[in-house]
């Protein structure tokens, strides 16, 4: 079980966690859209902009997963990866 599926089982008991969830999906939903309309070199920055506001929002749901103790131990994740798992949900 990934740590979204663990995340997805606790947020309907936490508003905040739905919250930051919806930021987190937003931003996956973003990046990849971006990702798949980049041409070469171009849109590389926008990409890169979106891709950081992702980690950043997802490091965020994770650290008050943490805080919460839902999520417990390390967690890693590839970026693109977790994306699209995110956005299947």
């Amino acid at each position: 079980m990934n740590f979204i599926e663990t995340i997805q089982k606790v947020i309907q008991n936490d508003a905040q966690l739905a919250r930051l969830f919806e930021r987190v999906l937003e931003n996956a939903e973003l990046y990849l859209i971006a990702k798949q309309r980049q041409k070469g070199c171009d849109g590389m920055g926008e990409v890169a902009t979106l891709k950081d506001e992702f980690i950043y929002s997802l490091n965020e749901i994770i650290r008050y997963s943490k805080e919460k103790r839902y999520l417990t131990g390390d967690v890693s994740y590839d970026t693109d990866l977790i994306a699209r798992d995110i956005c299947k949900i």
